[in-house]
Formats: C-alpha cells, sequence, structure tokens
C-alpha cells in the first residue's frame, strides 16, 4: 500500500513507520521542514498550507500530529492550542484528500478515550455517547474535524486510544523512578478505571485497521482488560519487587499539575474495544502483569 502518515516523529507514529515498512508499504511522510525527512510532504497546519495535487494516489492516510496534551499545564492559552494542533490539523487533512483523484481509500486520525469523560464504573464501548468537560468536548471536536473525509466517501476510523504503555515514552517511563524506589502509590482514591495498550499493540491494531474493511467510525485502542488505578500500581510495584506505599492524594496532584490532574489522572474510564474484538483482532498484550514484564525486559537500565 501507499500510506501518507503525519506525527510519523511521535510516541505512536515512530514504532509504526518501520513496521509498515518492514511490511513492504511504501510510506510517505508529513513533516514541517524539508530537512526532516527526504521525500517528505511539507506541511504547515496553522497557516492551512498542505499541497497534495502533485502526489501519486494514497491507499491510505494516517493522521497522528497533534501537541502532547499533558506537556505542560493547561493554561487557557495553552488549551486553544491544544484545540487548535487537533482541530485545525484533522481538518486541513481531511480536507485535502478529499479533493484528491482518487481519494484514498481510508482516512485513519487520532483521538482518545478522554472523549468519554469521568464514567466511574459503566463499561464504554464505541456505541457510547461522549463525557463532559475540556478533554471530552476537545474529542468531539477533534473527531469531527474528519468529516469532509467521510463526506468524500472515505472510510474513516477515529482511533479513541487509552494509555500507551511504551518503554521510551508516555507515562510508564515518568512513573518509574518513584516506584523503583518503592514510593509509587495510588492516584487520589485509587478507584478510577486505567485503559491502558502497550504500544506495540496500538501498532498491531492499527495493522488490522488497514486490512478490516468493516471498521469505520470510532474505534477504542486499549487493552480488554482495564483495571482500576489500585490494581495498577499493585501490578506494576509487584513487577518491579517493591513496595507501593505512597499514595498521591487527590489535592496534590491538582497543586502539582493543575486542571488536567483529573481528566488525565483521576478520571474513571472503563473502556472495552468492543469493534477490535468483534473483527477477530488478537491482541499481543492483553494482560497487565505479562506486558509490563514484557516491556521493562526491554530498557536497559532495569535490573
Amino acid at each position: 500500500m501507499r500510506i501518507l502518515i503525519s506525527g510519523s516523529s511521535g510516541l505512536i507514529g515512530s514504532a509504526l513507520v518501520p513496521a509498515l515498512t518492514k511490511r513492504g508499504h511504501d510510506v510517505t511522510r508529513l513533516v514541517r521542514t524539508s530537512a526532516e525527512v527526504a521525500g517528505g510532504v511539507v506541511w504547515n497546519p496553522e497557516a492551512g498550507m498542505l499541497d497534495l495535487s502533485r502526489q501519486a494516489p494514497f491507499d491510505a492516510v494516517i493522521h497522528l500530529a497533534g501537541e502532547n496534551i499533558g506537556a505542560k499545564r493547561w493554561t487557557a492559552s495553552r488549551k486553544v492550542r491544544l484545540r487548535e494542533s487537533r482541530t485545525k490539523g484533522t481538518a486541513l487533512v481531511a480536507e485535502m484528500i478529499a479533493r484528491m483523484e482518487p481519494p484514498p481509500a481510508l482516512f485513519i486520525s487520532a483521538s482518545a478515550i478522554g472523549y468519554y469523560g469521568d464514567r466511574g464504573d459503566e463499561v464504554l464501548t464505541e456505541e457510547n455517547k461522549a463525557g463532559s468537560g475540556f478533554l471530552a468536548e476537545l474529542c468531539q471536536e477533534w473527531e469531527a474535524a474528519a468529516q469532509p473525509a467521510r463526506k468524500a466517501g472515505i472510510r474513516t476510523v477515529c482511533i479513541r486510544t487509552g494509555m500507551v504503555l511504551a518503554s521510551h515514552g508516555g507515562a510508564l517511563p515518568r512513573m518509574l523512578p518513584l516506584f523503583k524506589l518503592g514510593l509509587g502509590g495510588r492516584l487520589g482514591n485509587g478507584r478510577q478505571y486505567m485503559s491502558w495498550i502497550t504500544l506495540e499493540d496500538v501498532v498491531g491494531a492499527i495493522l488490522h485497521i488497514l486490512f478490516e474493511p468493516r471498521l469505520a467510525g470510532p474505534v477504542n485502542l486499549v487493552s480488554p482488560h482495564p483495571v482500576t488505578n489500585s490494581e495498577f500500581t499493585k501490578v506494576l510495584a509487584g513487577v518491579l519487587h517493591r513496595p507501593a506505599i505512597s499514595p498521591a492524594p487527590r489535592w496534590a496532584l491538582r497543586m502539582a499539575t493543575g486542571e488536567m490532574a483529573d481528566p488525565l489522572l483521576l478520571y474513571s474510564a472503563r473502556v472495552e474495544p468492543a469493534k477490535l474484538l468483534e473483527s477477530d483482532h488478537r491482541f499481543e498484550d492483553p494482560e497487565l502483569g505479562a506486558a509490563l514484564q514484557r516491556i521493562l525486559r526491554g530498557m536497559p537500565s532495569h535490573s
């Protein structure tokens, strides 16, 4: 397949591109400057600049670009930036590929399980409605921005990704120093559900979507076995053979990270990958303990 991809240098993109090329697919990257990748297509979503008129047809477009949601405190200006980096970029890509002759058969666009908001113990599938709050509203706008591709008849999939576990990025490497010292602990009351997925399973799910025409609309990219924060804490501490006796109270998390503490650390989303399971997708890492053991074995600093 001939595939166009944005966000190729991010956590997911940097794992997805080599997986695609290893399987013989021809990958073209959307880049900010021509110096980034030879042969890439330069774009500027803030300026609305993306010219695909001279490109040969693509079979699929995978759009992963967007500002890191947890990199900085959510000031008013930061929230504008987070929203625009997702909605403007997605709308631009969707509009440009809708104009291509012929258009690609598939558009995969990033989203997140933040769509569901804070839902307690409720089991959530792709059929559930959106929650409330900044992150849920952002995800709704993000997915709506893909509408031009849908209207053009392109099979459009919005991948609602959970917490990605990886050895070299995401949340896990930030957790490990405290847990290795025996200073890890639950967040808040620990009852909130964490819907997680390994980076390898994210890549595997995207590869599955490429060749599964039954999949369209929202698709949850999470493990089939979500856990509460207390369970996650217990399993991680057990894998590391350390105690986990230092809980972080809600007030301390809010003081440390501001408004984003609630949606990123304390909200509960018990999300299931219903569509992936219905389409007979198999996960490499369905169980948290085995997944953490495999990831930690691959980290040079782990002992």
